[in-house]
């Protein structure tokens, strides 16, 4: 992934968040010859090795997981909220016209070896766990162990485990830190008047690296 000096996003903990906050990972790897590209909700073990570990499953009529190779690294990308941005919103429009268009966001790529995993014992845990994390919010969590355990088992015979140990980690924010102070200004302004709860997540983005940055000497 291409990332430029202004949107460099090197801290682990923010990386971290966007992968937990946004979990359905478009997961790819080779198979068959070719890419192949299957979306699956990852549970980020934060607990195993340096850059921490995915774990999920798919569906055992998915053939992806008998092609996968010990020497063939998976990709697996995160995407946080994403706004379209118009020149329009920009104060530098009226004063000198030299502005266009541009697409704000948030992305982080995990790579790592891909491995099936069968064990039951493993597949029991890690949607135990999937499932408490993706819960979490509600008002009446459901667990696994509400349903039958001769369904629960039946469903397991249906799955298979993926675990991807990352063994490099990047993230890139674009929240218009190459644009003019005020075109950003200008930015955040309309965006936190937009009806999209998506935009206006991205609003907060923009302030943020504005805040972040260290104040300037003139």
């Amino acid at each position: 992934m291409y990332v430029s000096k202004h949107h460099q996003l090197t801290n682990r903990e923010a990386v971290f968040a966007l992968m937990e906050s946004h979990p359905l990972g478009a997961w790819v790897c080779q198979a068959r010859g070719a890419l192949v590209a299957n979306h699956v909700p990852f549970l980020l073990d934060r607990s195993r090795g340096a850059f921490g570990t995915l774990i999920g499953h798919v569906s055992r009529a998915n053939g992806v997981w008998r092609e996968l190779r010990s020497d063939a690294s998976s990709l697996v990308m995160f995407q946080r909220p994403q706004a379209y941005i118009t020149p329009r919103w920009y104060p530098g429009k009226k004063e000198h016209g030299m502005v266009v268009p541009t697409w704000n966001y948030a992305v982080a790529h995990a790579h790592g070896v891909a491995r099936a995993v069968e064990e039951r014992s493993w597949l029991l845990d890690m949607l135990n766990r999937l499932t408490d994390a993706h819960e979490v919010g509600q008002q009446a969590p459901w667990r696994l162990s509400d349903a039958p355990a001769s369904y629960v088992d039946k469903l397991l015979g249906a799955i298979v485990g993926i675990e991807i140990p990352i063994e490099r980690l990047e993230g890139k924010l674009k929240a218009s830190q190459d644009e003019a102070m005020q075109d950003r200004r200008g930015t955040v302004a309309a965006l936190q008047q937009s009806p999209r709860e998506e935009e206006r997540v991205m609003a907060n983005l923009v302030m943020k690296a504005i805040d972040a940055e260290p104040p300037s000497e003139h």
